[in-house]
């Protein structure tokens, strides 16, 4: 198994299907999602809920060799929490082996619009996406990463 196709596997099975409530909380107050396939094992472990920090690891027979940390937050205290992470989630299953860090360039879902731009190279990454409900910017998450080589 390909490193990309494992880790658009392990992102569909974890937080874009489980998300809030499907993950383990831990005793430093992170939460934390896991999937593991064959030789591959992958970690989302994260800080917060409407302002939040985390870091996605894989490791391949043991060894850590891929990693991306993220940063994001809820801009609007109007929104509905529960609909935001609905349609992001919904964002985050079209998640695709070309561009396997987020969602896709693009979707859209009635008046929410999901937006997601990344600046990659072969051995790394950054990216931004962001949320819009009726033309207001409502979140924005902040990311990047790449292989980790010894």
């Amino acid at each position: 198994m390909e490193l990309n196709e494992f880790l658009v596997k392990a992102k569909k099975n974890t937080y874009a299907s489980n998300g809030e409530g499907g993950e383990n909380k831990l005793e430093d107050g992170s939460k934390e999602l896991t999937f593991e396939e064959g030789d591959f094992k992958y970690r989302d472990r994260y800080f917060g809920n409407k302002a939040f920090i985390g870091e996605e690891i894989i490791w391949k027979d043991g060894e850590a060799v891929w990693g991306m940390n993220y940063y994001g937050r809820m801009l609007s205290e109007s929104m509905d929490m529960g609909k935001l992470y609905g349609f992001l989630k919904k964002a985050l299953l079209e998640v695709h082996e070309s561009m396997p860090f987020r969602g896709p360039k693009e979707l859209q879902d009635g008046d929410f619009i999901y937006s997601n731009s990344v600046a990659d190279t072969k051995d790394s990454f950054r990216g931004e996406e962001v949320i819009f409900y009726k033309d207001e910017k409502i979140y924005e998450l902040k990311y990047h990463g790449g292989l980790i080589k010894k």
